[in-house]
């Protein structure tokens, strides 16, 4: 694992920095960028940003589309091990991974009043550093550009489209080619939430009377309603990882800190009597057990060197920012998805179809509300000879397609599917 750990800090070592958005500067806007494997000078610039709202993108360069990832294996206290990853999104694009919002993985913010965080504020600060990274980085200049994210993201990011397109319009410097746009089980607006309950049933997780019950007394609206109409479903799904409902349930990522004191604690106490013990503070057999290790390897003092971690900025390393205040602002992206498509901007949305947070079924109908018409209807896609999911396309340069077996964060599923069907659209070829 040494050759690949040294792989790691000359790939990333002069493309992780700071670039200060925000008045005064005072967001210092943190950022992981990887060049294409491919022909960096050529091949399309992807700007990423992760959801939650405030999950760090080190979960998308670690865990699904970055050029290398972390090895599945028991923690012996040690800094974690790299594995590269064959379907890697780098290999047809350059990458920019950035942490926005303000505490968001590495981001920082200098003072008090910059520390605030809500959807305006994030879409800003995202166009800024897109236009001074470009400054920084004029050899992309003539790059196309295109703007990617998931679950949240599905707020923000059109938004930050329209932002940027609009920026061009009005001759904002370094001028931005800007083509389009990639989401992934990303919300859309509230009702998004509404399609679980269709979803479950479609899957046959909850019965045909108590999907009747339930379609009776909501009258299909499920969202904002008296909880108690809703128990019975909550009851029947408790069990369930609803990121990917044929996973086991693994509740302990939620308490990870607590998880990952405790077990240091022991292996450090205790090295010989833990590791031969039972007891099952992180068990290996979830997959979101890498995200245990992604602590660790974040957070050691070796990696925060080669990234270029400024000492003092921030404490430890956290996945996702959940405690930390942020203002909603926006209640749907619809609009601007209808903005952008009159632009004539590409568009891929696309849906891992075992996902219960954001189902595809939710995502199905606000496009089906678009009303646009269909150029290529709904049909199978392939990867390595087999069906990987179906895809429909409109005239609006909107692609929609569902990756069969996919769930929330879908390349960390189906990695290879979603790397053929990325390459494929990327390069403005038919999935």
């Amino acid at each position: 694992m040494l050759t690949l750990n040294l792989f790691f800090f000359n790939q990333i070592n002069g493309g992780s920095r700071y670039v200060g958005v925000g008045e005064g500067k005072n967001v210092q806007a943190f950022y992981y960028f990887i060049e294409s494997e491919n022909n960096p000078k050529e091949d399309p610039l992807m700007l990423w940003l992760t959801g939650g709202p405030g999950c760090s993108c080190l979960n998308v360069l670690m865990f699904e589309i970055g050029p290398f990832a972390i090895k599945k294996e028991e923690y012996n206290g040690s800094r974690p091990n790299l594995v590269l990853n064959p379907h890697s999104w780098t290999k047809v694009s350059s990458i920019i991974f950035v942490d926005l919002p303000v505490s968001t993985g590495f981001t920082y913010a200098k003072t008090k009043s910059a520390s605030q965080r809500g959807d305006w504020l994030l879409v800003r600060q995202t166009h800024q550093f897109l236009r001074k990274w470009l400054i920084d980085h004029p050899e992309f200049l003539s790059n196309e550009v295109y703007i990617g994210g998931d679950s949240y993201s599905g707020i923000p990011i059109p938004v930050i489209v329209q932002e940027i397109s609009q920026g061009n319009e009005k001759g904002l410097q370094p001028w931005i080619n800007l083509q389009g746009y990639l989401l992934w089980n990303a919300y859309t607006t509230e009702r998004d939430t509404n399609y679980r309950i269709p979803f479950s049933h479609g899957m046959g997780l909850i019965s045909d009377e108590l999907y009747e019950s339930l379609q009776k007394n909501c009258k299909r609206e499920y969202v904002n309603v008296d909880p108690r109409d809703v128990n019975s479903f909550m009851e029947v799904t408790s069990g369930l990882d609803q990121f990917y409902i044929l996973d086991p349930a693994c509740d302990w990522d939620w308490i990870i800190d607590d998880v990952v004191s405790w077990r240091k604690y022991l292996i450090n106490k205790y090295p010989t009597k833990f590791i031969n013990t039972s007891l099952k503070f992180s068990p290996l057999y979830c997959r979101n057990y890498v995200y245990f290790l992604g602590d660790y390897w974040a957070n050691d003092d070796n990696v925060r060197k080669a990234l270029h971690i400024r000492k003092g900025s921030i404490g430890k390393w956290h996945r996702c920012s959940f405690n930390v205040p942020y203002k909603k602002e926006i209640n749907s992206s619809f609009e601007y998805h209808v903005n952008l498509s009159k632009k004539g901007y590409r568009s891929l949305i696309y849906s891992g179809d075992h996902d219960m947070v954001v189902p595809f079924l939710a995502t199905q109908a606000w496009i089906r509300y678009l009303n646009y018409s269909i150029v290529n209807d709904w049909r199978p896609w392939h990867a390595n000879g087999q069906v990987a999911g179906f895809t429909r396309t409109y005239s609006n340069r909107m692609t929609f397609a569902t990756v069969k077996g996919g769930g929330h964060t879908v390349p960390e599923y189906k990695p290879e599917e979603c790397f053929v069907m990325y390459s494929r659209w990327i390069s403005n070829m038919t999935l």
